[in-house]
């Protein structure tokens, strides 16, 4: 009896934590029907950017799509709304889209799914307050989806979206050439690429690395004939 409800403790476990690695596994992300890539019209990249607002990091970045007439999705967390509401007003009124990131930045997977459900209830409220639409897109924090995670975001008829791109900007060790390499590295149509506008959960200062990345990115997409878009 012992060894049964071992193994049917671990199957739990494993079902449990198996939509954790989707991520870095793109054949899993399919299975799963999980977002990677999407069909963004011809030549045109999803940009995207996670953990805001930052009073700081999210108002350069503004400033350097600005320049480039480039246009992004901010995956912003509710407590950083609440406390720089303005700055994702600025988002709205530049013409970015807001998404859900999540009330507060903790991995879904140490969530039961009544508290995930609350935390995502709080955030997608902000989202339409300041955004005046009901989100469309959900990006858990560190890109770990649970099964709950997955399950509220069919039932609110969210696309679940992480990335096909990423300049691991987050990393105390990234650099702008090296976070303006890795985003670009294989870019193309379709794609959704992963960056930063802030260091609320990362490396103090990161979204100053990101930001000097930025129109490196952008030069970069526009050599390629590709465009930054919304997603």
């Amino acid at each position: 009896m012992r060894s049964l409800a071992a193994a049917t403790g671990a199957l739990g476990l494993a079902a449990w934590a198996s939509p954790a690695p989707a991520a870095h596994v793109p054949a899993l992300c399919e299975v799963l029907g999980i977002a990677r890539r999407l069909d963004l019209g011809s030549g045109a990249v999803g940009l995207t950017f996670d953990d805001g607002p930052h009073p700081r990091g999210t108002t350069a970045v503004l400033e350097a799509l600005a320049a480039a007439d480039a246009r992004a999705t901010f995956f912003v967390v509710g407590e950083q709304l609440r406390a720089h509401a303005g700055v994702a007003r600025e988002i709205v009124s530049a013409g970015h889209r807001l998404a859900v990131h999540g009330d507060r930045h903790v991995c879904t997977s140490l969530r039961t799914p009544r508290a995930l459900r609350a935390d995502l209830d709080r955030c997608a409220a902000l989202v339409e307050e300041l955004a005046d639409v009901e989100p469309s897109r959900y990006r858990p924090p560190y890109g770990i989806f649970s099964p709950a995670a997955l399950v509220e975001a069919r039932r609110r008829g969210w696309t679940a979206l992480l990335w096909s791109a990423w300049g691991r900007d987050w990393r105390a060790d990234a650099t702008p050439a090296s976070i303006a390499r890795r985003a670009t590295r294989s870019v193309r149509a379709g794609d959704v690429v992963l960056l930063h506008d802030a260091d609320h959960y990362s490396a103090t200062g990161s979204w100053r690395h990101t930001v000097d990345a930025l129109p490196q990115i952008l030069d970069e997409l526009a050599a390629r004939d590709l465009r930054a878009v919304a997603v």
